[in-house]
């Protein structure tokens, strides 16, 4: 199968590329390379053709051939979807659907769309399964929801959306992000000796490995178009939602010497949730989950001991998904809707681009 990876350099992409190659498929990305700078540890190159274009402006071209999409490019969180909102909207929802359509008309059968647990808002105590009524409160989490809508309006039998909410995600990565509670919990343990927790910990988090991410990916890919058509799945192992204390308990247990502390006015998180994962165990059985908090929390803390993080490196810009843009619209490489100014095929290399300053 050859599958369109959009996003496929970014934090979830770059695993899953490997692991789409390992299936045996062969892939083609879709990146415009806006966090190339922001590389921790080893990176290396994908080994995949890739289409350096945004994928507001993706052709019917660039899709030739393409039998399959797995869409992860996007507005990635709440606090840049909380910056611009209308970019999101723009990226995450009206950007998705256009490439849907296209996608369609083109002839390719399965779309895979990475969303979000954060569609579900804030759930409070009960448990949430994929009949739970959707309750976005965030411009980031209503973006992934009217994304999903629009998915659903042009699903028929020659075309087959499957929408896979994943949990909070966690794990190494080159292109890792810190803003994610088990990866920021070790960074500020590793880095300080404190599990520093800015809420009270007492609201629910269900989390998933980004290789176990990846792992649903070529599930929901390779299962027959009766079992995913239009379905939604949760993505993680229900066993595996945490209190925020929990977690910082564990990363407590795993850095020596650190201890959990409590940021001043931390106070009570009302984004709190709990999500049952037991469809896509029991309808994608291909989908095998091997990672637990405990254990990437022990594999985090192996790759900053090996990279040597330090805490002025992943609390500045360039670890920083907010930060990082930010300092990209500031010096004039990018614009407020999240477009080189520079035509991305005119860039080269990190160094080209004059940017390793601001990282």
């Amino acid at each position: 199968m050859r599958v369109l990876v959009t996003g496929h350099r970014g934090y979830i992409g770059s695993p899953l590329v490997d692991r789409l190659k390992t299936a045996g498929h062969e892939v083609v990305g879709v990146d415009t390379e806006l966090y190339e700078d922001c590389t921790f540890g080893r990176d290396k190159d994908s080994g995949v053709r890739a289409i350096n274009r945004d994928i507001r402006e993706l052709s019917p071209a660039d899709l030739e051939g393409i039998d399959a999409i797995a869409h992860l490019a996007g507005v990635c969180n709440d606090p840049l979807g909380d910056l611009l909102p209308e970019t999101t909207y723009e990226i995450n929802h009206a950007a998705t659907a256009r490439l849907a359509k296209i996608a369609k008309a083109g002839g390719v059968r399965r779309f895979v769309f990475s969303s979000s647990c954060s569609v579900y808002g804030a759930a409070g105590r009960e448990w949430i399964d994929e009949k739970s009524e959707p309750n976005p409160i965030t411009p980031y989490g209503l973006s992934k929801w009217k994304a999903e809508v629009d998915l659903r309006r042009i699903a028929d039998a020659s075309f087959s959306p499957v929408f896979l909410r994943s949990a909070t995600a966690y794990g190494f990565s080159p292109r890792i992000r810190f803003d994610l509670v088990l990866n920021n919990l070790t960074a500020h343990a590793f880095t300080s000796g404190k599990v520093l927790l800015k809420s009270d910990g007492m609201s629910w988090r269900p989390i998933v490995h980004i290789e176990d991410i990846g792992r649903a990916f070529v599930a929901a890919l390779e299962a027959p178009a009766e079992i995913v058509h239009n379905e939604v799945f949760n993505v993680g192992i229900t066993t595996e939602n945490y209190r925020i204390r929990e977690i910082a308990e564990i990363v407590e247990e795993t850095v020596p010497g650190s201890r959990v502390e409590f940021a001043a006015g931390a106070g009570p998180d009302k984004r709190t949730y709990r999500v049952d994962c037991s469809k896509i165990a029991r309808l994608l059985p291909k989908f095998r989950p091997q990672w637990t908090a405990r254990r990437g929390a022990r594999e985090l803390y192996s790759r900053y001991k090996e990279y040597g993080l330090l805490l002025e490196d992943f609390e500045g810009a360039r670890y920083q998904r907010l930060a990082y843009l930010q300092s990209l619209i500031a010096r004039g490489a990018i614009d407020g809707n999240l477009r080189w100014i520079l035509p991305i095929t005119t860039l080269g290399p990190r160094t080209a681009r004059s940017l390793k300053s601001v990282c």
